[in-house]
Parts: C-alpha cells; sequence; structure tokens
C-alpha cells in the first residue's frame, strides 16, 4: 500500500473532552481529525469539524448522521471498540503518525482499555495519547526523552517479565522486572533528559505536562 505524506492526524475518542491547552492545541493544528461517533458529537460542540467519523454510530445522533453523511465509516464489528476501529481507518487510509485525546476520564474501565490498547498500536503506528495532564507513550524499543528536571514520570511495563533500565530519573530503574502497574509510577526526571532501554514488552511512558499542576 502506497503510504500518504505524513500529516498531523488526530484521533478523537469518546471520553472527556479536553479542555486543557496542550491536546487542544493538537486538535487546532490538525490536517486529519477522525472522530469515533460519540467523539464526533464532542468535536462538533467544541467547534471543530470531523473529516472521518468511525464506529458502529451507536453514538452518533440522527442530525450528525446526515450532516456528517458523506464522511462517516460505519463499523458493526463487536470484537474491537471504537478507538481501535478509528486507529485501524488511520492505517488503511496511509497514516501512520497518531495523536490520540479524549480517551480518558469518565468510565475507569474504558480510561484502562485505552490506555493499554497503545501497546498493540504501538506495533504499527507512531502514536501517543494526550490528556488534560500529560501524554502517555508507548515504546516497543529504548528510547530518549527530553523533559525538564522534576516533571512527573511513570513507567509502565505491559510484557510480563520485562527488564527495564533507566537513567536521567531520581528513582533509577536497574533490571527491574515491574510486576504491577503501581511499581513504576510517580518517579521524576533529575535532568532535562531521561533514557528507558527494556528487554521485553512493550512499555507505556507518561509524563505530565508541566502546567497541569
Amino acid at each position: 500500500m502506497d503510504k500518504r505524506p505524513a500529516k498531523r492526524v488526530v484521533v478523537v475518542a469518546d471520553g472527556s473532552f479536553p479542555s486543557h491547552y496542550i491536546p487542544l492545541g493538537y486538535l487546532a493544528d490538525a490536517e486529519v481529525i477522525v472522530c469515533c461517533d460519540g467523539g464526533a458529537e464532542k468535536a462538533v460542540q467544541a467547534g471543530y469539524v470531523p473529516n472521518i467519523i468511525v464506529g458502529d454510530m451507536d453514538s452518533l445522533s440522527d442530525e450528525m448522521k446526515n450532516r456528517f453523511a458523506d464522511r462517516i465509516f460505519e463499523d458493526k464489528e463487536q470484537e474491537t471498540n471504537d478507538l481501535t476501529k478509528a486507529v485501524k481507518w488511520c492505517g488503511r487510509s496511509g497514516y501512520t503518525e497518531i495523536t490520540i485525546i479524549g480517551a480518558t476520564g469518565m468510565r475507569e474501565d474504558h480510561t484502562i482499555g485505552n490506555i493499554s490498547l497503545l501497546a498493540e498500536y504501538v506495533e504499527d503506528f507512531d502514536v501517543k495519547m494526550v490528556t488534560d495532564f500529560g501524554v502517555l507513550i508507548p515504546l516497543k524499543s529504548g528510547r530518549s526523552f527530553d523533559c525538564a528536571p522534576g516533571q512527573r514520570i511513570s513507567i509502565f511495563s505491559i510484557g510480563e517479565g520485562t527488564v527495564i533500565n533507566s537513567g536521567g530519573l531520581k528513582y533509577p530503574l536497574r533490571e527491574r522486572v515491574l510486576k504491577n502497574w503501581w511499581e513504576g509510577t510517580l518517579n521524576e526526571a533529575a535532568a532535562s533528559s531521561f533514557t528507558i532501554e527494556f528487554r521485553g514488552g512493550p512499555v507505556i511512558i507518561y509524563l505530565n505536562h508541566q502546567t497541569a499542576g
């Protein structure tokens, strides 16, 4: 499949619509806005126009269905959620760099499920999830991050038995296997960058927005 030129693609899920300027900035700069059906209602209410709406359409009003009939991609398959359907649409359309917003808040089970899906998406996409409080970035190999000293960092190990090493964090990880999600939380950057290396995986990194409090 021929790949389209890289574009700033934002997927709007059906969680809490963001109010912080950082996720809203991604949305304002987006060249392509892909909405899950419920997310489309919230995006339009906030003044944004979706380029495509993906999902089973059970959360989309008849007025919206009529208004955006030319850009609805209905997918009734029930083995995946609407966020995954939207991400897969991006892949089929040649887009591989994706920012997800509106995927957290409201129901905790949806929030946990959506965050865990990043570990699957990273196999095929350069993807991150941006919230009102921070950014979640999945990794399938080691990486360095720019940050601010004191910035709060959490590390979530998705793969069983993954061995993690870190550099530049207040509480370093040395050949550490995280057996539960809480074990890698509440760390801090000790410098203007930090590194994560691991065997196994994947791993999800959380960095809070410095302005989020």
